[in-house]
């Protein structure tokens, strides 16, 4: 016995490493097991492997650095614990993998949330963390030599993230527009790295003059400078009829729920007066960006112009200039433009963002009376009979209006108070569907009771209101595989689930002319239909995207792209790299043209601008804490 456990004492540290790579091993397995069980995400079989061994370098990374095996079991469990299944949940909600980018916007998840949700998502990253720092044996020498090491790899890494990546690609594969794939190839710590690389290694110089020219030629062709130079004095603006007030409702996560067959709703959720309506705008649609989430993105399209292609917030990303958007533009002709948000101020950027769009006003959560709260979510009927309250009397006033309304009521989990009791059922195990049909049930009624007010308010105005994505209902686009809409999995969507995936009604009113069929609209296209139909004929750049001459619609998706064409659901679908070269090689190369522009414009040295110099815009401090006492 003795020996038995001198020997013990002498080999205690090899045992000590043996059991904690043991423990990396059970633990993934395990993981891995329970995620696909629960969430059905996992990696594949043949990236099995190649996931272990990158979670036990990671283990044995922080295993050098504990104080002791049970804090570093304690902490290992914690911080995987959370990335991994932090991964699984959104892949199976959102249908993609966690990115970099997500790290940098999570501080947005934490202003959606409130009362206990938001107490655990605090939890989720204070916990891992106090964790991990609890179980560091700050006083010994090997560990500041790892960390000294962990620095000098993050050096590397962020040095030479270019040749990192094409090596990471060589060896795991890479597609383009298929992110979940490239997870369940390669595992998520991999997934992460090279992911991390590829996020830095696109940190280009913007483009410079001749290419931002090159891609005006093919963009524009001779014509560009009716997209380019801004009137600055409102004097002479060009307008070919008298100017109207502009009223953009975007509807949080509006959609047609009688399309899920399988869940055979009790009863159709949309007030019939919203369907009569819609008919009469002949079932025009809305093609988002973006699916279940990052409404932004459609916001930066539908207030600028340009299309989002890559997986991130375009607000948090890629807007780092003043630019002549929407706001700017009509602002320029006399315009006053202000949004209308009842969510934090600095939720996806916005402060910043709608100051650089042109935006004079910022209405938010603190300047609204939240009195009709469906947990974290404010009822339209009260942001709607709020909004009118202050606007009613600059209806009928001598300078126009731009009046942007973003709803927040709508939003998972779709949850209803006391004065909204649910009035449709589902099929069992459809309660997801259940919820959001019944919030769409209020959702339509409210609306149609706010049009009816601001059409007898504002006869003459441009209305225009649209869902800025469809709801995410349950994992791995569950609601709507099971009525074949969707398939389970990104890459197995067909041509025709592609333009399911983005399409939310559009209804155009163009004053007293009523509802306007204007077809299936990418987001980005739609400033330039409103110009139109406002009479505004100033060049813009609001125009440049929306030129796409003998291509017709495009959708641009990360790593995908698809022409519009005619027919229900009929689509023709470019994926990333697998393009095929005689159909998709012109539509390729007009989308790289103005995604040159819009670097140039939003982040660059927007030399497409020429000589135009535009004035200094600043968001007032109490347009954002008085809005309401903010004479308009």
């Amino acid at each position: 016995m003795k020996s038995v456990f001198s020997f013990v004492r002498a080999h205690s540290r090899p045992l000590a490493w043996c059991a904690a790579l043991l423990f990396v091993l059970v633990w993934h397995w395990l993981a891995i097991r329970a995620g696909g069980h629960f969430l059905l995400v996992e990696p594949w079989d043949s990236a099995y492997t190649r996931d272990l061994v990158a979670h036990l370098l990671l283990g044995a990374v922080l295993f050098a650095m504990a104080r002791s095996l049970t804090r570093f079991m304690i902490a290992a469990t914690a911080v995987f614990g959370v990335l991994t299944f932090g991964n699984a949940m959104k892949l199976s909600t959102l249908g993609a993998p966690v990115m970099p980018d997500d790290f940098a916007a999570a501080r947005n998840m934490f202003l959606l949330l409130d009362g206990w949700s938001l107490v655990g998502a605090v939890l989720l990253v204070a916990v891992p963390t106090l964790l991990l720092v609890w179980s560091i044996d700050w006083k010994r020498r090997w560990t500041w030599a790892n960390l000294a090491f962990i620095g000098a790899a993050v050096g590397l890494v962020a040095s030479f993230p270019a040749d990192l990546v094409r090596v990471m690609d060589q060896h795991f594969g890479h597609s383009v527009w298929n992110q979940p794939a490239n997870y369940q190839s390669r595992g998520l710590p991999i997934h992460l790295l090279q992911e991390t690389s590829r996020a830095l290694a696109r940190r280009v110089p913007p483009p410079t003059a001749p290419q931002v020219e090159q891609a005006l030629r093919l963009v524009a062709g001779e014509r560009a400078g009716e997209f380019i130079q801004v009137t600055q004095n409102t004097a002479g603006t060009v307008f070919a009829q008298p100017k109207r007030n502009l009223h953009m409702i975007v509807l949080e996560s509006f959609w047609d729920p009688m399309a899920l067959t399988a869940s055979r709703l009790s009863a159709d959720p949309l007030d019939p007066e919203f369907r009569r309506l819609w008919a009469q705008a002949g079932h025009s649609h809305l093609l988002a960006p973006v699916f279940g989430g990052y409404t932004a993105n459609t916001e930066f399209e539908i207030l600028c112009g340009f299309p989002v292609t890559a997986d991130n917030v375009f607000f948090e990303t890629g807007l780092k200039r003043d630019v002549p958007c929407l706001p700017a533009h009509l602002g320029e002709a006399g315009y006053h433009s202000l949004a209308s948000h009842p969510n934090a101020a600095s939720f996806w950027n916005r402060v910043n963002a709608y100051r650089r769009l042109g935006f004079e006003t910022y209405w938010t959560d603190r300047d609204f009376a939240l009195d009709d709260m469906n947990q974290a979510f404010l009822g339209d009927a009260s942001l709607y009979r709020q909004v009118m309250e202050r606007l009613g009397p600059a209806l009928g006033g001598p300078r126009p209006v731009f009046d942007y309304l973003l709803t927040y009521f709508g939003h998972l989990p779709y949850p209803l108070n006391e004065r909204r009791p649910a009035v449709i059922t589902a099929a069992k195990g459809h309660e997801v569907v259940a919820a959001y049909a019944n919030t769409l049930y209020y959702k339509s009624r409210e609306l149609m009771a706010f049009l009816r007010e601001l059409r007898a308010a504002d006869p003459d105005g441009l209305i225009v209101l649209f869902g800025d994505h469809l709801p995410a209902l349950t994992p791995n686009f569950g609601g709507y595989a099971e009525s074949g809409l969707l398939a389970r999995q990104r890459g197995a969507l067909t041509d025709p689930m592609f333009r399911t995936l983005v399409e939310t009604p559009l209804i155009l009113i163009d004053g007293r002319r009523g509802p306007v069929a204007v077809g299936d609209v990418p987001a980005y296209q739609l400033p330039a239909l409103l110009l139109d139909r406002l009479g505004d004929q100033r060049p813009s750049i609001l125009r440049l995207a929306a030129q796409t001459g003998a291509f017709g619609r495009i959708r641009p998706l990360p790593g995908v792209h698809f022409v519009v064409e005619d027919g229900a659901n009929a689509a023709r679908v470019c994926r990333g790299a697998e393009t095929d070269a005689d159909s998709c090689a012109d539509s390729a190369h007009w989308l790289q043209a103005v995604e040159t522009l819009r670097t140039d414009l939003f982040s660059g040295e927007q030399h497409a601008l020429l000589d135009l110099h535009l004035p200094s815009r600043r968001l007032r401090a109490a347009d954002v804490q008085t809005g309401p006492q903010t004479p308009l």
